[in-house]
C-alpha cells in the first residue's frame, strides 16, 4: 500500500510529465478537487475521478509547462491520511516562454493510496494570462 507521501510524489511526477490520465488515476472514484480561489473560469469544485480526468484532459492544452513542484514545508497532521503542503510551482508560459512561480497551500486527504480530497489554495496573483 502506498503512503500519502508516495501518492504525492507520483502526483508530482505525473503533472511534470503531463500524464493527466495517470494523475486522475491517483484519485478515489469519489475523489474531489476544490479550488476555493479559482480564477479565469476554472471550477471551484470537481467531483469524481472521471470528472477530474475529463477536466484535466480538456485543459491540457493550456500554455503551461510545469517544470517542478517544490515542497517548501510538509505538515503531517494527527490524522495520518491528511497532509498539508506549502508548495511552489515552477513553470513557464509556453506561448511566451516566460518562466513564473506560484505559491500555494494544498490540503490532501489520502485514503488507501487514493486521493479523496485535494484542496488547492493557490496564489492566483502570480499566474500569467493563459489566454495568450
Amino acid at each position: 500500500m502506498m503512503t500519502p507521501l508516495d501518492v504525492l510524489e507520483l502526483r508530482r511526477q505525473h503533472l511534470i510529465a503531463r500524464d493527466f490520465d495517470a494523475f486522475a488515476d491517483l484519485f478515489a472514484d469519489d475523489g474531489v478537487i476544490e479550488l476555493p480561489f479559482a480564477v479565469n473560469g476554472l471550477p471551484t469544485r470537481l467531483e469524481g475521478r472521471e470528472a477530474i480526468r475529463e477536466f484535466s484532459l480538456r485543459t491540457a492544452d493550456r500554455p503551461i509547462d510545469i517544470i517542478d513542484l517544490h515542497t517548501v514545508q510538509l505538515h503531517q497532521t494527527t490524522d495520518p491520511e491528511v497532509v498539508i503542503l506549502e508548495l511552489t510551482t515552477e513553470a513557464r508560459h509556453t506561448t511566451t516562454n516566460t518562466p513564473f512561480e506560484t505559491h500555494c497551500i494544498q490540503v490532501f486527504h489520502i485514503h488507501n493510496g487514493h486521493i479523496k480530497l485535494f484542496r488547492d489554495y493557490v496564489g492566483t496573483h502570480a499566474l500569467p494570462d493563459l489566454t495568450t
